[in-house]
């Protein structure tokens, strides 16, 4: 019961992260914030909706753990952290080396048929 609990925990983080990586807007305020801290006026700049729209982004990020937000005076400044990428990167090469296994063992066999094809 506990490994279930602590699977359906990772699998819900880790769709919390790939919603939140799937938009394009998200994607670009996780760019811009690799330079450092930004207030929300500044990553908002670029992207064309209004201030609410752009907030709603923002939560979404805030929500799977990819950013921190705290208010300075009347500014609300974000921060990236880099380190809430880690879970998808852990499932992604998981997933390579799980394919990537396949795909070997793929070769091998058709190595193999096209050796006894010859015979």
């Amino acid at each position: 019961m506990l490994l279930s609990l602590m699977a359906n925990t990772q699998h819900d983080t880790l769709s919390l992260l790939f919603a939140a990586l799937a938009d394009p807007t998200r994607r670009a305020v996780i760019d811009a914030l690799l330079d450092g801290p930004k207030p929300v006026s500044a990553l908002a700049a670029p992207h064309d909706m209004a201030l609410p729209s752009f907030l709603k982004h923002v939560d979404r990020l805030e929500g799977a753990g990819v950013i921190t937000t705290r208010k300075d005076g009347r500014v609300r400044l974000c921060q990236l952290h880099p380190e809430a990428l880690g879970s998808a990167e852990q499932w992604l090469n998981r997933a390579r080396d799980r394919w990537a296994g396949k795909l070997d063992r793929l070769a091998a066999h058709l190595d193999a048929t096209a050796q006894e094809t010859k015979q």
